[in-house]
């Protein structure tokens, strides 16, 4: 596995502490994470924070089950699927997500993630 890779496994993981600080020390001051179902994206440590607080926040806990993880060294590009899960009121509820990383000097540049809001959102209720 290589330093790209480790970087965005150890991210992902990260998720189950809810530490949002300590999630914001994997990425460069001038970071970008787009939540592709969602706009604008966040531009910066501040407004990724922000979305953070926003989408985890409700949440009781959180795990990211990773399925596949591909990379190209050569662009510090990393990919992964995953299954988020996310424990709000008592209920998992959970989104298939392809993430894509950008790693740069040993931070995450740019992150993108792609799934449909409405499989997630339908399983909120009403």
């Amino acid at each position: 596995m290589s330093q790209n890779t480790e970087i965005v496994a150890a991210f992902c993981d990260a998720w189950k502490d809810r530490d949002f600080e300590k999630l914001l020390t994997y990425f460069h001051d001038d970071a970008v994470y787009t939540n592709i179902p969602i706009d604008p994206p966040n531009r910066g440590i501040d407004a990724i924070r922000a979305a953070f607080a926003g989408f985890g926040g409700a949440a009781e806990e959180i795990e990211w089950v990773v399925h596949a993880t591909a990379e190209n060294p050569e662009t510090g590009i990393v990919m992964n699927e995953r299954t988020d899960r996310f424990k709000i009121g008592g209920k998992w509820v959970e989104a298939r997500v392809m993430g894509a990383f950008e790693v740069r000097d040993g931070k995450i540049q740019s992150w993108r993630d792609y799934f449909d809001m409405n499989q997630f959102t339908s399983q909120l209720g009403g």
